[in-house]
């Protein structure tokens, strides 16, 4: 069993007195949600006992307190970003998200898509949301931003941006990823809040990077390890050191846009800025739900190792930059890592050299390794016998293990492996009959249903959640998508698969 590190209980009270707290200093807040708002499975991995719905967890308590705007950068929707865990464009994950916020009783208020220029694809999307029944807005870049605070606190500025009406004491504004404009959307909405006379204040739940952790901390190198790609670097907060002579760690977006971020919000209140630093800014309490900082440690050190290898493998798709994968790196090195500390990694690379060794072609030297819960290393291979992938060999051998099978019986029947090769081969056309993960788990469905043992492995399907797996090629999309589904953590060596033998 998984040792736990984290308490989410102590975490939610802490978390929801802070903010309370923060709430009473305004007749509005307006919150912006740092990080995912829900499914936040970085978080669960880096805190053993997080719960990846956590914070949404804690708006439920809040609900009847509580509205929501989620917001979206048109561009992302224009080149169909995709989101990291679950492999779909940003566009689906604001429905996805809308569906999710609703079942927990929470209150969307509307959509807005920011930098709005005229694209095709936001126009649609607008057009989607509205037959939905979802509000929507567009809103432009800021003229003049981020130098200009007399241009920006205007009418020309803020005030050209249509006003989003809001009924709740708690604004909550979240988007599907990093840099959708939910900050500048907080700011706009704060300008129009004082033009009607409503005292609206402005704060930002933070769950990483820890600015009560030192640094060096693995949990707050993880968080770089995860932001590599938008060249994030966490650096001690000297404005809060300053105003408290307290160290406290924050990262460089927050802090080179702090000097102007104040300026503009006391521009728009009149007043002097109630916030001294960018760490005042933030609500986060996440320290103080570690309850094991070995364990928290241990696994965000895995973390950084996993991050390294999604970098290295964008990197060699065309997705990742040099300098991302060279930060990726240099992390790794920072915390005296290498790849080889991933426990699942050497015991794939041995078994594919195994295999060269014995004269084995390419295609049949991909290997998949997979840890089991109590830490037995199971593997899978592609063979020139077998008319499933390396990761259905694997996925099988691993739950006949967990079912208590022996390794030698066949789990899938050749009256149900063989009609669905010649589906593919003879009437779909594809060049193989292989059956990918999804399609050999189908199978073992049906098998399932007169075979006693069949039913058996099916039956601990759900004991993989939170293993660890690596490949020793990249894998299809679908075969990817599959693994995130069961909630296996899986990392790939940055190789193309190869399909000569």
């Amino acid at each position: 069993m998984s040792k736990i590190g984290f308490d989410p209980e102590k975490y939610l009270a802490e978390q929801s007195r802070f903010i309370l707290e923060r709430v009473h200093s305004f007749n509005k807040l307006y919150l912006e949600f740092g990080g995912k708002l829900m499914n936040d499975l970085h978080a669960k991995r880096v805190l053993p006992g997080y719960d990846e719905n956590c914070k949404l967890r804690l708006l439920q308590k809040l609900k009847d307190q509580a509205e929501l705007i989620i917001c979206v950068y048109a561009r992302d929707l224009e080149r169909n970003k995709q989101h990291g865990d679950f492999g779909i464009t940003y566009g689906e994950e604001v429905f996805r998200m809308i569906d999710m916020l609703t079942s927990y009783g929470l209150l969307i208020n509307s959509v807005v898509v920011t930098r709005y220029e005229e694209q095709a694809a936001a126009k649609q999307f607008m057009v989607q949301l509205e037959r939905h029944g979802i509000r929507s807005y567009a809103h432009r870049s800021t003229p003049g931003y981020p130098t200009d605070v007399d241009l920006i606190v205007s009418d020309k500025g803020y005030g050209s941006n249509a006003f989003i009406e809001t009924t709740r004491p708690i604004v909550v504004v979240t988007a599907p990823g990093p840099g959708s404009g939910k900050l500048a959307t907080c700011l706009s909405q704060l300008y129009h809040e004082y033009k009607h006379g409503v005292k609206a204040g402005y704060s930002k739940f933070e769950t990483f990077p820890v600015w009560n952790l030192p640094l060096q901390h693995p949990l707050n190198v993880a968080y770089e390890a995860a932001t590599a790609d938008l060249k994030d670097v966490n650096r001690l907060d000297s404005f809060h050191y300053d105003a408290y002579g307290t160290i406290a760690v924050n990262y460089n977006r927050d802090l080179e846009t702090f000097p102007v971020l104040r300026r503009i919000i006391e521009r728009i209140t009149g007043k002097e800025s109630f916030y001294k630093s960018p760490t005042d800014m933030g609500v986060n309490r996440i320290a103080f739900g570690i309850v094991d900082d070995d364990v928290v440690r241990a696994a965000s050190l895995q973390e950084i190792i996993r991050r390294y290898y999604k970098t290295a493998c964008d990197y060699r798709k065309g997705f990742a930059d040099a300098e991302t994968l060279e930060r990726a790196t240099l992390l790794m090195n920072e915390v005296n890592l290498k790849p080889s500390d991933r426990s699942v990694v050497q015991p794939a690379l041995d078994r594919s050299a195994r295999l060269a060794e014995q004269g084995n072609g390419p295609a049949f030297c991909q290997v998949v390794a997979l840890e089991l819960p109590d830490g037995q290393i199971i593997t899978g291979r592609h063979s020139p016998e077998q008319v499933m992938s390396a990761v259905s060999a694997c996925l099988l051998n691993a739950l006949k293990a967990l079912a208590g099978i022996d390794d030698q019986v066949h789990m899938l029947a050749p009256y149900v492996l063989e009609p669905i090769s010649r589906l593919k081969t003879e009437i779909m056309h594809e060049l193989s009959g292989e059956l990918n993960a999804e399609e050999t788990l189908n199978a073992l469905c049906v098998c399932a249903a007169n075979d006693k043992l069949a039913k058996q492995a099916l039956d601990q399907l759900e004991k993989l959640s939170g293993c660890q797996a690596h490949s020793t090629c990249l894998l299809d999309h679908t075969e990817e998508q599959l693994l995130r589904r069961l909630g296996i953590d899986l990392t790939c060596e940055p190789v193309f698969a190869s399909r000569h033998q």
